[in-house]
C-alpha cells in the first residue's frame, strides 16, 4: 500500500505537467513553422503581454488548437489571422496594425515622454529662476549691517 502511495505521489505531478502541454502533430516541418510563427505572433487574450506560445491559460489552448487545425485545414497565415481578427479584434496581434483606433497605442509612450522631458526641462528652468535670486549692493549692506548689529551684541553680552 505503501510502494503504491509512493508511486502516485510521484506520477501525480508529471502527469499535470504532460497534461498541460500541447502535443500536435504536423504532416510537414513547414506546418510546424508556421503554427510556431503564428503562435508567437498572437496575444493570449486574458494573459498579461504573453504570446499563445507562451501561456498556459485555458483560452490560450483553445486558440492554439484553433490555430492548428486551421494550419492542418491549409489556410494561409493571412487568412489565419484575419480569421482571428475579425473574431477578437486588433488586440489578438502582438503588432496592431498603424490605424486611427490604434494610433494612441504606437505613439502614446512617445507623446508620454516628450511631455515628460518637457515638464522636467520647465521644472529645473524654474527652478533655478527662483533659486539664485541675484542681490543688489543694497541688499549686501543691509545683511552686513545685520551681521554687525549682532555680533555687538554678543560682545555685549559677553562683557
Amino acid at each position: 500500500m505503501r510502494t503504491l502511495l509512493a508511486l502516485w505521489l510521484l506520477l501525480a505531478p508529471v502527469s499535470y505537467c504532460l497534461a498541460a502541454t500541447d502535443v500536435f502533430n504536423f504532416d510537414s516541418p513547414e506546418q510546424e513553422q508556421r503554427y510556431m510563427q503564428l503562435a508567437e505572433e498572437l496575444r493570449c487574450l486574458v494573459c498579461q503581454n504573453q504570446s499563445l506560445a507562451g501561456s498556459n491559460a485555458e483560452l490560450a489552448g483553445d486558440l492554439r488548437r484553433e490555430v492548428y487545425e486551421m494550419v492542418q485545414a491549409g489556410k494561409s497565415n493571412e487568412e489565419i489571422v484575419s480569421f482571428l481578427v475579425a473574431r477578437y479584434g486588433d488586440f489578438v496581434l502582438y503588432r496592431p496594425p498603424v490605424r486611427t483606433n490604434t494610433a494612441l497605442l504606437w505613439f502614446g509612450p512617445f507623446i508620454a515622454v516628450i511631455i515628460a522631458a518637457l515638464l522636467l526641462f520647465r521644472f529645473i528652468r524654474r527652478r533655478k529662476t527662483t533659486a539664485d535670486p541675484e542681490f543688489t549692493d543694497a541688499d549686501r549692506a543691509k545683511v552686513a549691517e545685520a551681521l554687525t548689529q549682532v555680533e555687538q551684541q554678543q560682545r555685549d553680552k559677553a562683557q
